[in-house]
């Protein structure tokens, strides 16, 4: 009896850890999450693996709708990793969607969230990422340092949706007019694939600023390290080359879902 109830124990066991590497890793299909912020912990649609303890936390001070927002606060040094290849040494604090809500490519998916930058966040001439959706490189070293496929960056004033497949970065939007001080809305729709078929269209604020078609992923190959058909991650928050000075930032009313063929192949309607 003993023995048979230890087995059942490691039959329950084993199962619970397969479901649970199964609900962890495999891609889910149709896609639609929310997170408000409302609540007093972060919602388990995050990965807490790219900030520190204490760096994202839930307020009601500063928000875009109902009562509550994520601030996130980088300090010098915070998730520290060293630059390889030649490439500078980087910290970050983000929030980083959870791996069972990767894209897959040829999907097409709706991101929709809204950024508050403090009337004094610093105007600087260091490297700064705000949101960028990366490839996975699955551990590869061959692209291991490959910057995101599609970033917004704050660098000395100036607000930048870039793009980058290669060796080159391309700005398909920049705007150095004031975006401190109040609430930004940003919502994109992107369809990721090496090939001609690729969509990367952007809303800032309603107002549509990038109408992209084309190549938006990089290819399949060993010099590469990437596969076919690749999975892509979300992260939004803070990530910069090193600097002393701390930096603020408030997201509140995120949303990604998967669209149906149909909505595929209808404009997008543009909403806040």
């Amino acid at each position: 009896m003993k023995l048979a109830a230890v087995s059942g124990v490691c039959l329950a066991l084993l199962t619970g850890w397969a479901l649970y590497v199964r609900w962890t890793h495999t891609p889910a299909s149709g896609i639609d999450v929310r997170d408000a912020f409302e609540t007093r912990g972060l919602s388990r649609i995050w990965d807490t693996g790219r900030f520190v303890p204490g760096a994202v936390t839930m307020q009601s001070e500063v928000v875009r709708a109902g009562h509550g927002a994520a601030k996130v606060v980088l300090h010098s040094r915070d998730t520290f990793e060293a630059g390889v290849k030649g490439s500078k040494d980087t910290e970050r604090d983000e929030l980083l969607e959870a791996s069972r809500l990767y894209s897959t490519e040829g999907k097409t998916y709706e991101y929709s969230f809204s950024m508050f930058l403090p009337a004094d966040f610093p105007i600087v001439p260091t490297r700064l990422v705000i949101a960028q959706w990366k490839q996975d490189c699955d551990g590869h070293e061959a692209c291991s340092d490959d910057s995101p496929v599609v970033a917004m960056r704050y660098v000395a004033g100036t607000l930048r949706i870039t793009h980058q497949t290669g060796g080159r970065q391309t700005a398909l939007y920049a705007t150095s007019g004031e975006v401190r001080g109040r609430w930004n809305d940003f919502r994109f729709r992107i369809r990721f694939t090496p090939r001609e078929s690729g969509v990367l269209e952007a809303w800032m604020n309603g107002a549509q600023v990038v109408n992209y078609r084309g190549v938006n992923a990089y290819p399949e190959s060993p010099a590469t390290g990437y596969v076919s058909p690749s999975r892509f991650y979300f992260k939004m928050g803070l990530y910069r080359d090193l600097m002393a000075q701390p930096m603020t930032i408030y997201i509140d009313e995120y949303r990604k879902r998967e669209l149906t063929p149909a909505e595929t192949e209808t404009p997008a309607v543009p909403r806040r």
